[in-house]
């Protein structure tokens, strides 16, 4: 069985896949996506946001990370393939699932998925761009509003020479709905395209990751919200571990803050740990009230501090 951390925009940044490599058996993660337009992007700004390329494109704990390109024309998201290829990326993903309206709006993500023969232009320039031996996957929703759809674009994407999909199994329309997942979907297609899948959405627990994988005959799950709700869901779902305790997401939120608050990270902490506990709270009641305590902090050190007063006194 592997369990990849995906992307999450604004989210899982590198600080964030350290810290939950450290505590997961990951296969591979995926960055944040590297919006593409009409340049080769400079150097600087693929560090930025995959700064593991300078560690052989793995997290400190040796867990490789591909880096994630978004855009819609096939020739500049070839070159910026190529171009991650020759920075080190151990692989490169193709975002074909985004449904956030900004990025949709321009014509990237989920847009694309009204297009299959651009997402064949697309994967294909890319598959002849980067070297044979590194991969290039791609990752999309069953569709635009129309789950049927996936099958065409899938096709797509394998025609094109694509080594791996992940399939999120709901519609751009179905958004993050509960009621909105279609896994039976990933199921068709794995009966009809030779391409190898990763399955994704409303895994939340070991149950679903073994309800997943008995519905879609996919043993290769990628989480990603669940993976902030409950740090230790990697390790859950191939392990069968039990849910992280809350005294030690206390200790990972101390740790984090230490990450977070290094250099120019520091001014985005509040508004970052704050989207952090949206997600605890979900899994630990006890995250619903310490975020109440200080969601009006809007600088580092009173939540920092407010934190460590909690943990003593969790301690006692």
């Amino acid at each position: 069985m592997r369990v990849i951390l995906g992307p999450m925009e604004g989210v899982l940044d590198h600080l964030m896949r350290q810290m939950l490599t450290e505590i997961n058996d990951y296969d591979f993660c995926v960055t944040e996506f590297v919006r593409v337009i009409n340049q080769v992007l400079p150097d600087h700004l693929f560090y930025r946001l995959c700064p593991e390329l300078k560690q052989a494109s793995c997290t400190p704990s040796g867990t490789p990370v591909k880096v994630q390109l978004l855009g819609q024309e096939p020739v500049w998201m070839a070159e910026n393939a190529l171009r991650a290829a020759e920075l080190g990326a151990s692989g490169i993903d193709l975002n074909f699932g985004c449904p956030a309206k900004t990025v949709n709006r321009s014509k990237g993500g989920a847009a694309l998925l009204e297009h299959p023969e651009l997402i064949y232009q697309v994967v294909k320039a890319c598959r002849d761009a980067v070297p044979r031996h590194l991969a290039v996957s791609a990752k999309i929703r069953l569709g635009w509003e129309n789950p049927n759809d996936c099958f065409e674009i899938v096709d797509a994407i394998t025609q094109a020479g694509a080594d791996e999909l992940t399939v999120h199994a709901r519609t751009k329309a179905g958004g993050y709905k509960a009621s909105e997942i279609q896994w039976e979907y990933i199921d068709k297609i794995r009966q009809t395209s030779p391409i190898p899948l990763i399955a994704n959405g409303e895994i939340w627990n070991h149950a679903d990751g073994q309800a997943c994988i008995a519905t879609t005959g996919i043993d290769s799950l990628m989480v990603c919200r669940g993976a902030l709700n409950i740090p230790n869901l990697g390790n859950m779902l191939k392990y069968d571990h039990p849910p992280m305790p809350w005294h030690q997401v206390l200790d990972l939120l101390l740790k984090y803050s230490a990450y977070e608050v290094r250099g120019d990270k520091r001014k985005y902490y509040p508004n970052r740990v704050k989207q952090w506990f949206a997600y605890l709270r979900h899994a630990y009641p006890q995250a619903a009230d310490l975020f109440r305590e200080i969601r009006t902090f809007t600088e580092v050190d009173p939540i920092v501090s407010h934190f460590q007063h909690y943990r003593e006194k969790l301690a006692d």
